[in-house]
């Protein structure tokens, strides 16, 4: 079996941001598909780095690729996908996961040996080593994109499930455990990732910036003041609170205001 694949990634215009185990990020750095109509934005587009990204996975017959529902935009060589799906049991849990957070229902599993490459994505494509994390790391909603199919996906309960209500956000999120590579769709680039490390301290956030967490720290919405009155007084109301020893990944802009509102289709 082999393949050849001619003006990909040996393409003049297509750049590599990132490489971290099986999994290579790519950049089009010109977007010479436009017409009359949209050159004008497209050249705007380009001088504040608003690019066409993707990812591409090199199988190697070991290890497989779990994906975010309807990511895959094309594969060759000997690549098979699956649903994942264990059991019955792991059917419910896979239900009750995307019926209480914003990932898909059920993430396809791509094995085999040969190339698979994701579709493309004006978002910036981060790398994560899960084992710079400790090996378990919870996500904010919204950003998956893919990882090693040896992570195992779960749930993780905010500790203060009141005030999560109250403060608008859901009750549980994203839980990967074990060692491999984990793909976030960011909101922003890795030059502006803020990192804060915490040792038996606490981080309050005025706003849903943070993007990863380690599992490890308490994450809790509470009110900004020690009562109502304060809370109003100071202007901002509830935040975002963490707790503990572990490691913040923080973006200077609100991860799910922008996953959600801004998620143009540049496949068609």
């Amino acid at each position: 079996m082999s393949f050849t694949i001619y003006n990909f990634e040996d393409n003049n215009d297509v750049s590599v941001l990132a490489q971290a185990g099986q999994f290579k990020v790519i950049q089009w750095d010109r977007d010479l598909s436009v017409s009359p109509d949209s050159a004008a934005t497209a050249w705007f587009s380009a001088q504040m780095d608003v690019r066409r990204r993707q990812l591409v996975a090199e199988l190697d017959g070991k290890t497989g690729v779990t994906l975010q529902a309807g990511a895959m935009q094309w594969t060759v060589g000997s690549v098979h996908a699956n649903t994942g799906v264990k059991s019955a049991g792991d059917f419910m849990g896979k239900m009750f996961r995307g019926a209480v957070s914003q990932d898909s229902v059920i993430k396809p599993e791509y094995s085999g040996a040969g190339k698979l490459v994701c579709e493309p994505t004006w978002r910036h494509l981060l790398l994560v080593d899960l084992s710079k994390w400790g090996g378990s790391v919870v996500l904010n909603d919204g950003l998956f994109l893919a990882c090693d199919s040896t992570v195992q996906h779960s749930l993780q309960r905010r500790s203060n499930l009141s005030s999560a209500v109250a403060g608008n956000e859901g009750l549980f999120n994203l839980r990967l455990d074990g060692s491999g590579i984990l793909a976030l769709e960011s909101p922003c680039p890795e030059a502006e990732v803020l990192y804060v490390d915490l040792q038996n301290d606490e981080l309050r956030v005025d706003g849903n910036y943070a993007l990863v967490w380690t599992s490890g720290l308490d994450f809790s919405v509470e009110r900004s003041g020690k009562s109502l009155i304060g809370s109003a007084a100071s202007g901002e109301g509830l935040v975002n609170v963490y707790r503990g020893t572990g490691r913040i990944m923080m973006a200077p802009m609100q991860a799910a205001t922008y996953c959600n509102a801004y998620a143009p289709d540049v496949t068609s």
